[in-house]
């Protein structure tokens, strides 16, 4: 029987220099050509599945690019988790790492991980959520678990080969990411204010749409807030009509 402790150390060596073949030594009992088709297939079925999560972050890398990213997170990153669609996670964490990216990258490679994350999240939107016929004004609007706002420095949802931004732009991008009741993952531009609505509102306690837009109106220091009411009104509309809200608190 072989001594347990030797065939660990056999597979370390082995699971090392598949992840490092140029840093880690082959094992001296496998030959090179056997090894290399291991090396592939790991490193392709790494890359492809990665590749899936991150189409734009591949392609504004390009071959090479990509290819040195995917090497560097299976040398230098140690997962926590063992569960494939839980991988991009992983990537994102090590992007944080690294220095000498675009300064895009970190925040288009998030954008992309959010639309697998809300397309697989196990999360229903339950009719006993909200009344979908309540009134956005005097009720308490109930936002979608499944919508999620986001902001970034750089406009992610345009960035691509033939646009690849130096620098941030003076004002952030807001967006909201959701998926609405036909299970399709759909995102939104907004501008400040109705992400500072959709804040607002997903706040403890939450407001009535009412009070949250005399809120907002206060911070604007709008002359009439009447008019702030008015286009809330419609906003709210709106984004109930998106499945972004889904109607008021019962």
């Amino acid at each position: 029987m072989a001594d347990p402790a030797a065939l660990a150390e056999v597979q370390f060596a082995f699971a090392a220099h598949i992840r490092d073949p140029a840093g880690r030594p082959r094992p001296a009992d496998v030959a090179e050509a056997r090894m290399a088709v291991y090396q592939d297939l790991v490193f392709n079925n790494l890359s492809s599945l990665l590749a899936s999560t991150f189409p734009v972050t591949q392609a504004v890398l390009g071959d090479d690019g990509w290819a040195g990213l995917i090497r560097g997170f299976f040398v230098q990153h140690r997962c926590t988790t063992p569960v494939f669609h839980e991988l991009g996670q992983e990537l994102l964490a090590y992007l944080q790492t690294r220095t000498g990216d675009p300064p895009f990258l970190l925040e288009l490679a998030h954008y992309e991980w959010v639309e697998l994350a809300l397309d697989i999240a196990e999360v229903e939107l339950d009719p006993t959520l909200a009344d979908p016929n309540g009134d956005l004004l005097a009720g308490v609007p109930v936002v979608s678990p499944l919508a999620w706002p986001l902001s970034y420095r750089f406009p992610v949802h345009r960035i691509g080969p033939e646009y690849l931004p130096a620098e941030p732009p003076a004002d952030p991008t807001h967006l909201v990411v959701y998926r609405n009741r036909q299970g399709r993952v759909e995102f939104l531009e907004v501008n400040a204010v109705t992400q500072r609505l959709l804040e607002l509102l997903q706040g403890d306690p939450a407001p009535t749409g009412e009070e949250a837009l005399a809120r907002i109106a206060t911070e604007l220091g709008h002359p009439q807030p009447g008019q702030v009411l008015a286009f809330g009104r419609d906003l709210l509309t709106d984004l109930r009509h998106r499945d972004l809200l889904l109607g008021t608190r019962r």
